[in-house]
C-alpha cells in the first residue's frame, strides 16, 4: 500500500493542518457577522422602537393603523385601543396594529 501524497502532506503539517481548517471555515463565520449587523441588529432595533411606542400611545394621539385608517386615539386598554376615525364614528383595534403616531394636527389638514 502506498500513501497518497496529499495524505502524507496533511499528516506532516500536524497541527498547523488544524489551523488550516480553522481558517476554511472564517469567510462562513464573516458571513454570519455581516448578517448580523446588517439585518438582524437593525430589526431588533425597530422592533424595540415599536413597543416603546405602542406602550406610549395616549388618548388624543393621531395613529395610522396597519390598515391605512388614520384616527385619534379616544381610549386606551391593555391590548386595544379605541380610534375615532370620523366625528362619531368609532373602531376598536389591537395596539398592535398601530404602525405609525402622527403629529399632532395631522388630520386637522387633510
Amino acid at each position: 500500500m502506498f500513501i497518497s501524497d496529499a495524505f502524507a502532506q496533511t499528516a506532516a503539517a500536524g497541527p498547523a493542518g488544524m489551523m488550516g481548517n480553522l481558517t476554511s471555515f472564517l469567510p462562513i463565520i464573516l458571513m454570519f457577522v455581516v448578517l448580523y449587523f446588517l439585518m438582524i441588529r437593525p430589526q431588533m432595533k425597530r422592533q424595540k422602537e415599536q413597543k416603546s411606542m405602542m406602550e406610549a400611545l395616549a388618548k388624543g394621539d393621531e395613529v395610522v393603523t396597519s390598515g391605512g385608517v388614520l384616527g385619534r386615539i379616544v381610549k386606551v386598554a391593555d391590548a386595544y385601543i379605541t380610534i375615532e376615525v370620523s366625528e362619531g364614528n368609532e373602531m376598536v383595534v389591537q395596539k398592535a396594529a398601530v404602525t405609525t403616531l402622527l403629529p399632532k394636527g395631522t388630520l386637522k389638514g387633510l
